[in-house]
């Protein structure tokens, strides 16, 4: 997911005219992190760009095409985008956006926001660029292509994507029966992870609703659970363990893909790669 999903990213930028506080290099760098989300004629979710768009070095164009690339222009005058402001505000800084940039693509834009909530507590209209003042002017073109984050950390379309194991939470109704509220509320208390609790009702010890989620594997309960103990040999009262065929996998996209999305994406590049591999054993084999 990380290094080999593809995705879109600014890898060229044309600029024609800067006279902000930011050099051209810094301003090039700031839109080729801008994720750039493609969105399917037929779907409204960023989805993979990987039959839509060759990658620039596959492609048979001179310099770039609408198969390989998309163009965004950016041209932001303060003097002019500041006359509909009041009169009391015209020399205040105006923020330039990834709403600025215009694509020549209809169905390739930037991510301005991951989600609609981040959307209504923002200020800006999109992710910030730069700050420019009076008699200020940016006019650019940025041309974005396809690649994978083993090149660049700007093709990755995750934040963080990481996996721990499921926890089996296994209760021992017969043990649990020889001990006390007092030493049954030790056990709920001692975790941190809050995995256990007591029922209202029966007085049992039960296991939480969301356990599944908190769950740390701590040493704490194998400890207070070895005190209350009448023999070493005894079994414990509640077991934790890693389960051997579930886990859970946590995916956070930049905004370019959605989540669902980015997995399905990484199953089919996995799968290129096995058949792949498959074709190789078997030229192996012949020879």
């Amino acid at each position: 997911m990380i290094a080999e999903v593809p995705t879109l990213a600014i890898d060229l930028v044309e600029i024609a005219e800067n006279t902000t506080v930011l050099n051209d290099e810094y301003i090039a760098h700031r839109l080729g992190l801008i994720p750039i989300r493609y969105c399917a004629p037929d779907c409204v979710r960023g989805g993979d760009c990987h039959g839509a768009f060759l990658p620039h070095r596959e492609c048979v164009c001179y310099e770039r095409c609408p198969r390989c690339s998309v163009e965004f222009e950016l041209d932001v005058n303060f003097d002019t985008v500041v006359q509909d402001r009041p009169e009391s505000e015209r020399l205040l800084p105006f923020t330039v956006t990834s709403a600025d940039l215009k694509s020549n693509n209809p169905n390739v834009s930037p991510a301005h926001f991951l989600n609609a909530e981040e959307q209504d507590s923002s200020h800006d209209a999109g992710i910030s660029i730069v700050k420019i003042g009076p008699g200020q002017h940016l006019k650019l073109k940025g041309v974005a292509r396809m690649g994978i984050g083993k090149e660049h950390a700007k093709w990755t379309p995750v934040a963080v994507a990481t996996y721990r194991f499921y926890p089996e939470i296994n209760i021992n109704e017969e043990a649990c029966a020889t001990l006390t509220q007092d030493q049954k509320q030790q056990l709920v208390d001692v975790c941190p992870d809050r995995i256990l609790e007591l029922d209202e009702v029966s007085g049992r010890l039960v296991v939480s609703e969301y356990a599944w989620e908190t769950a740390t594997f701590t040493e704490d309960l194998k400890v207070t659970q070895s005190e209350m103990k009448h023999k070493a040999e005894d079994d414990d009262f509640v077991t934790v363990e890693h389960s051997t065929n579930r886990f859970i996998f946590a995916v956070e996209g930049t905004g370019a893909m959605d989540a669902e999305e980015i997995l399905m994406s990484s199953l089919r590049v996995l799968k290129d790669r096995l058949n792949y591999l498959a074709t190789v054993v078997e030229q192996v084999k012949d020879m």
